[in-house]
């Protein structure tokens, strides 16, 4: 991509002067890490080497945060609604993925680019800006819409424990990895060892520290998972609007039906990237989970591991109002 047509954000997202904000496709990513970066199936430099086109759709989320739904949802609209799909990821591509060993940056961006122009293309990704290019509205630049979507960081915590449990010892075993470098018998020495060990709770705060100063932009909506859940109609219709999207009142009943919970349960391996590798990657049961709101304690979320998860996030993000709304949802604080 020419650099003329990217824009970093601004330097000033709410954060401590102590403890800079920065995006990390590594920690951030839903995989499990190897120590000291990413797992060898996240590859975060190719996003600056994408071919933007007008018209694309960027789904950008911490892990275990509502990625899957958000990617679900983009594709139900752009189609008016489509129960036959077969793997989401073939239809919304995850930019970081890496399907096998040895397979190049190149031959994921020419399928990328050779995608049908017919319809508009969304990708996924757990990156934010600057790691993720953010491109500015304006002309002579690719209209390219972001989608960006929060969750409480005690959820996402214990979410991200269970789902990384439930990589398959195949696709560990493809890549040559210890196959138990994530999984631990407790969700506390999870967090200890992991979650807060390895960095990744940090990057969930500087995802939303790097996106902060965005979310006013003409082309970012920023959702929260709590807001998605309280009104799922509503939400969807904003999304849509957001998009451009139109679907007729006939469109509708079903549309909602295939972006709900309880469908996209029901059709599981639908979301379990089940068409792009050459062992599975996931344990059935692992993409699609509970999607509930409020209920971390409920899978080992301790008091005082909420209390030193709640300071990372104040020394991080700063403003109080900022965390507030990462935990809770609802209107966006302004300034």
């Amino acid at each position: 991509m020419n650099d003329t047509t990217r824009t970093d954000p601004p330097a000033d997202p709410p954060s401590s002067s102590a403890d800079p904000p920065s995006s990390s496709a590594g920690p951030a990513s839903p995989g499990p890490a190897t120590s000291g970066g990413p797992p060898p199936w996240i590859d975060p430099q190719i996003q600056p080497q994408i071919e933007w086109r007008s018209g694309d759709v960027v789904i950008s989320v911490p892990a275990k945060s509502g990625t899957t739904w958000m990617m679900n949802i983009v594709h139900q609209l752009r189609t008016g609604g489509d129960p036959d799909f077969e793997d989401l990821y073939v239809e919304v591509p995850w930019i970081e993925f890496v399907e096998r060993p040895g397979q190049t940056r190149q031959e994921r961006l020419e399928r990328w680019a050779a995608m049908p122009t017919t319809r508009r293309r969304a990708f996924k990704t757990h990156s934010a800006p600057p790691a993720l290019p953010y491109i500015e509205p304006g002309a002579d630049r690719p209209e390219v819409q972001y989608i960006v979507v929060l969750r409480s960081p005690e959820e996402a915590a214990v979410s991200l424990k269970f789902f990384t449990e439930r990589h398959s010892r195949a696709w560990f075993d493809l890549w040559g990895a210890p196959h138990g470098t994530m999984v631990r018998d407790d969700f506390a020495t999870y967090y200890d060892e992991i979650f807060e060990g390895m960095g990744m709770a940090d990057a969930m705060f500087r995802f939303l520290a790097a996106w902060w100063p965005l979310r006013d932009r003409p082309n970012v909506l920023m959702l929260h998972f709590s807001d998605l859940k309280r009104d799922h109609e509503g939400s969807i219709r904003t999304i849509a609007d957001f998009l451009g999207f139109r679907p007729t009142p006939a469109q509708w009943p079903a549309l909602l039906e295939y972006c709900s919970f309880p469908w996209m349960k029901a059709h599981e391996r639908k979301f379990e990237v089940n068409k792009l590798t050459e062992v599975p990657v996931l344990e059935p049961g692992a993409m699609v989970r509970k999607g509930k709101v409020g209920a971390a304690a409920e899978d080992g979320m301790t008091d005082a591991l909420a209390a030193r998860l709640h300071a990372r996030g104040q020394a991080i993000l700063g403003d109080p109002r900022v965390l507030e709304w990462h935990y809770r949802g609802g209107p966006l604080p302004t300034d």
